[in-house]
């Protein structure tokens, strides 16, 4: 994976942007060289994904690539610190945002928005090579591909999760530390654990995890593996309370079905052609096959029956109190329900199947 410019900086240039950064202990010239030769995608740019980003393209990552499915939301700026209202009016898909404010902050290294779900037919592609992958999503089954991927291709990743004032974070390095399936071997079963449609999200305790993400993610780029965390760490920033837990390798198990048995469900399966969406009440759907939407051509065979809003890179409609956001890779954002079965039907009578 090629790094950009931050890499091939002169002295010169590293003193001036990363003086700070590099009187820290441990990381120097040296460090800082090695953290512009790197390269990390961010999956998700929520409010975690905003805040390690940012970050670390402030920090000087020779290449950072940010994965997210959606557009900004009026909801989303209560604690998503990279986009304003102007984003919401336009329409604008958070890692185009992303790319665009975060190229403004630190030029000289390279940025890449990527507008798209990540799925098992798409997740080699969008993160293989990468020195390391952040995890800024809000959903167990992004997470346990991201894992496969890490474990299959040898990335280490960085998990996190926030709900209302709590949040956590874990390293996993392939073959060195527990995976995710040593953490939980499966998801929760829907409905048994609170969601941000119920419970919240606290700003701070995004910016929390965030933070704590983008150091463990410096060390290891600037060189200092043994420098980072080798627990699972939660943070409750309402009590102050602050846990670490060892995770063994396996869980306490006798053997873990990915970093043992190199089992690769995830990865191996077909993603979800429906998933609901947290605190948006709505649900995404993607098309059964990869295709290419041609967004003129559907507004204008829909603006006949309803007012269509568009952008370069989405149309919106609205039907019956229930917004359509279609997107160009042929995924709509179902906007008014949070029945999967009711959101395709919805997709397949006014996208197409």
């Amino acid at each position: 994976m090629t790094a950009g410019v931050a890499g091939e900086e002169g002295r010169e240039g590293l003193t001036a942007r990363y003086a700070r950064q590099m009187l820290v202990p441990g990381i120097g010239e040296v460090g800082q060289r090695k953290i512009g030769a790197s390269s990390v995608a961010v999956v998700g740019c929520g409010a975690l994904g905003c805040v390690s980003s940012t970050l670390l393209a402030r920090a000087g990552v020779g290449f950072l690539r940010i994965i997210d499915r959606d557009f900004v939301d009026l909801s989303n700026l209560q604690r998503q610190i990279l986009f304003d209202e102007e984003d919401v009016r336009s329409m604008t898909p958070k890692a185009v945002a992303a790319q665009q404010r975060l190229s403004k902050a630190n030029p000289t290294i390279r940025i890449e928005g990527v507008v798209s779900d990540l799925a098992p037919e798409n997740a080699v592609e969008l993160l293989g090579g990468f020195s390391l992958i952040l995890d800024g999503t809000d959903n167990f089954e992004t997470r346990f591909l991201i894992n496969d991927i890490s474990v299959r291709h040898d990335i280490p990743w960085i998990y996190t999760a926030c709900l209302a004032s709590y949040g956590l974070t874990m390293n996993i390095i392939p073959g060195e530390t527990a995976c995710l399936r040593c953490l939980m071997e499966t998801a929760p079963p829907p409905g048994s654990v609170p969601t941000c449609d119920t419970a919240g999200v606290l700003g701070p305790i995004v910016t929390i995890i965030a933070g704590i993400q983008a150091a463990e993610a410096l060390k290891y780029l600037s060189g200092n593996r043994d420098a980072m965390s080798g627990d699972l760490l939660s943070v409750d920033a309402w009590s102050g309370a602050v846990t670490r837990v060892s995770v063994p390798r396996g869980g306490g198990r006798r053997r873990c079905a990915t970093c043992d048995g190199l089992e690769f469900s995830s990865l191996s399966g077909r993603g979800s052609r429906s998933t609901t969406l947290c605190g948006r009440n709505a649900v995404q759907v993607r098309p059964e096959s990869p295709v290419r939407l041609d967004l003129a051509e559907l507004g204008a065979r829909l603006s006949g029956a309803f007012p269509v809003e568009s952008s370069p890179y989405l149309l919106r409609f609205t039907v019956d109190d229930v917004q359509i956001s279609v997107f160009a890779d042929g995924r709509a954002i179902i906007t008014g329900t949070e029945d999967p079965v009711t959101a395709r039907g919805i997709y397949a009578r006014y996208v197409g199947t």
